[in-house]
């Protein structure tokens, strides 16, 4: 998680909010990094998750990430929660939660649904202060 919030700050130089994102092996490896974009590629699909997920995918010439566990900063949001189920992650580790659009848990659990094919383990709320604290400064900042 340390790592991912040291790929999150890189977001803030871009104006985009700092929400960092890895995708780790199974023997603990990183195999990718990725951080928000939509700002910087005017992309409204361009979240961390799936920066990380595309860049991993493309490194392995596959799109199961079978065997591996994203590692992000904030809740995934209910496109995120999609991908992640649709490339068969393992695992999901985030940080802080998001009350007002996290579909891992909080608002909606898209990866634990039942009538889905693929439901990863999920572990929430690491380092959540710190994680969170990103986040809250990026908007104190920015309003």
């Amino acid at each position: 998680m340390r790592q991912a919030i040291d790929v999150a700050r890189d977001a803030g130089a871009s104006d985009d909010v700092p929400i960092g994102a890895l995708v780790v092996d199974s023997e603990g490896s990183v195999l990718s990094a990725g951080h928000n974009r939509r700002e910087a590629d005017a992309d409204p699909t361009a979240h961390a998750e799936i920066v990380a997920m595309r860049n991993a995918t493309r490194d392995r010439g596959e799109w199961r990430l079978d065997g591996c566990t994203l590692v992000v900063t904030l809740e995934p949001c209910t496109m995120c929660a999609g991908a992640i189920v649709l490339s068969r992650l393992d695992r999901v580790v985030f940080g802080a939660y998001d009350p007002k659009a996290g579909a891992v848990g909080s608002l909606w659990d898209v990866v634990r649904d039942r009538r889905l094919n693929h439901r990863p383990e999920v572990i929430g709320g690491v380092l959540a202060d710190e994680t969170g604290a990103l986040i809250r400064e990026f908007f104190d900042r920015h309003r």
